[in-house]
């Protein structure tokens, strides 16, 4: 505050006379609630000051004395010989909830502060949809109530035939002025506890208005048809006949039925009966019955417990994957009664898994494989489905370390490569030798691919005693590492002799024939010449 150096003397005077004297409060403004547009009276009187008073709220001066023009609903009253300075406010607002303070300025005293709170009744409660909430006959029934604007927030209750209902939902908002609060009730009613006709009463009320204010809704309740759809027999094999049948009561009667199979119009069912021959589908597909009245229609759907075998919903994916990673197989079926899943490896008798999915942890490429899921509907049938798993990792080679060949012939060895992917690069090396492709000297490497892998074939013509002495060494590798296998080649002796034998017992039996064949030759001339000559070579001679 700045003041002018220029006083008179008798602010002097007065100022002299306040400080040489005792100011004491009386009368302090003190804590008070009021309903917003009341009036209310803060009281302020002050013994043994003559000086300025002045008036503040949340360290606001609002004014000086009887000075309160900023504030036309501001009053200043009492007897101010008597030192009473009471501040009136007429009509209060929110904008008067806050704290004031009553101060003697020249003696720099000041009251204690007294908060002011300025209570707001809710606006009148508002049902939505009010005042006649219309629905069908057995819906349930949402009714919102709001109660604005209020301080503090208001309390909703719902009354029914003089009974209050529970099971409200109960929110509130603070609005942007950061006073009043806005609350919403929304009350849930089952159909069963429902009566068209009746009047269901939302009451509102804040410590500003205790006795509430309130809002009523009628309730009209509609009479669509009432259907109820009738399946015969239940449950039945898949093939057989159903009968389905839609009993419908309404008011007014009804004028129309009309079926549909998984939202597909049946347009040969026309009456309050349907006949057919099932399958799987009417097991996902419900059927459904539409009945119409001058209201409009009511709609109610059935399954057919249908018996079905294992039908594929999720096809399983044949997987890739490194070496290390996890592999996880998803396949689902269909099928009623209750189906089991069962995972397993072609080729072996463990199951892995009864669930939709398999996982396969930190897969080794002996993992790689076909999976089966298979599915078993008990009593009516079985389903698989089969999916490959392969494991990327460095070449497997599987070959005979031992392999055999004849002395002097033309011999082979075999290297048997697995390898996902394929192989870069297969080297055959002997001695010094290294050979991946073609012909070098007697030696001529090829290599195939097959389903199962790749062939490398090493060929050497005209088999010596030193191939016999010799390692052979069988390498692959690919982007995941190699492998290497030691092969060696053994004289295959028995197999010579074998040949050997074989050719001197096949032209032994060729003689034989050959003397049999004279024999008959010679006989048959004798008989022509009409003699009884016995034949000597007619039959062998053993």
């Amino acid at each position: 505050m700045i003041y002018n150096c220029d006083l008179p003397c008798s602010f002097f005077l007065s100022l002299l006379s306040v400080l040489g004297s005792s100011v004491v409060f009386i009368q302090q403004p003190h804590d008070l609630v009021v309903v917003a547009g009341q009036p209310v009276t803060l009281p302020c009187s002050i013994t043994g000051y003559h000086g300025t008073v002045l008036w503040v709220k949340d360290g606001l001066a609002l004014g000086v004395n009887r000075d309160m023009s900023g504030y036309p609903r501001y009053d200043v009253i009492g007897d101010h010989s008597k030192g009473e300075y009471h501040l009136l406010i007429q009509r209060t607002e929110l904008t008067d909830d806050g704290s004031f303070e009553c101060q003697a300025i020249q003696a720099a005293t000041r009251s204690r502060p007294a908060r002011l709170t300025v209570l707001v009744p809710p606006d009148d409660p508002v049902i939505i949809g009010a005042p006649v909430v219309s629905l069908r006959a057995g819906d349930s029934l949402n009714l919102t109530c709001h109660a604005e604007n209020a301080k503090p927030a208001a309390s909703i209750i719902w009354i029914r035939n003089g009974e209050v209902l529970n099971g409200a939902a109960y929110t509130k908002t603070l609005l942007r002025d950061g006073r009043r609060e806005s609350t919403v009730s929304t009350l849930h009613i089952s159909s069963s506890n429902i009566e068209t006709g009746q009047q269901i009463t939302c009451r509102a009320s804040n410590k500003a208005a205790p006795n509430g204010k309130e809002a009523t809704v009628t309730i009209d309740i509609q009479h669509f048809p009432l259907v109820n759809l009738s399946v015969e027999p239940q449950p039945v094999l898949e093939g057989n006949l159903v009968k389905f049948h839609c009993a419908a009561k309404a008011n007014p009667p009804v004028t129309h039925y009309r079926w549909a199979k998984g939202g597909n119009m049946i347009t040969d069912a026309t009456g309050d009966t349907y006949e057919v021959l099932v399958d799987h589908s009417f097991f996902t597909e419900p059927v459904s019955c539409e009945v119409t009245n001058a209201l409009g229609s009511t709609n109610i759907s059935r399954n057919v417990d249908v018996y079905f075998g294992p039908r594929l919903a999720a096809e399983p994916q044949s997987l890739q994957v490194d070496r290390g990673s996890d592999a996880v197989f998803s396949c689902a079926w269909i099928g009623n009664p209750s189906l089991t899943i069962v995972w397993m490896k072609r080729g072996h008798g463990v199951v892995l898994s009864n669930e939709n999915t398999l996982t396969l942890k930190g897969v080794r490429q002996e993992d790689a494989g076909k999976y089966v899921c298979r599915a078993v509907v008990p009593r009516v049938g079985v389903g698989e489905k089969e999916v490959m798993l392969t494991v990327n990792g460095p070449p497997s080679i599987s070959s005979t370390q031992t392999q055999q060949a004849l002395y002097g012939e033309k011999g082979q060895i075999k290297c048997f490569i697995r390898s996902t992917p394929p192989p870069d690069r297969i080297a055959w090396s002997w001695k010094e030798t290294v050979l991946e492709s073609g012909t070098s000297g007697r030696y001529t490497v090829e290599t195939v691919s097959t389903e199962d892998g790749v062939i490398s074939t090493l060929t050497m013509s005209n088999i010596v005693p030193a191939d016999f002495q010799t390692i052979y060494n069988c390498t692959a590798w690919n982007s995941f590492g190699s492998d290497t296998e030691i092969i060696r080649l053994k004289e295959q002796g028995s197999l010579r002799l074998a040949v050997i034998i074989g050719v001197a017992v096949g032209a032994f039996l060729a003689l034989i024939v050959l003397i049999g064949t004279l024999g008959a030759f010679c006989c048959a001339r004798l008989q022509r010449k009409a003699t009884r000559t016995a034949c000597p070579l007619r039959h062998p001679p053993f």
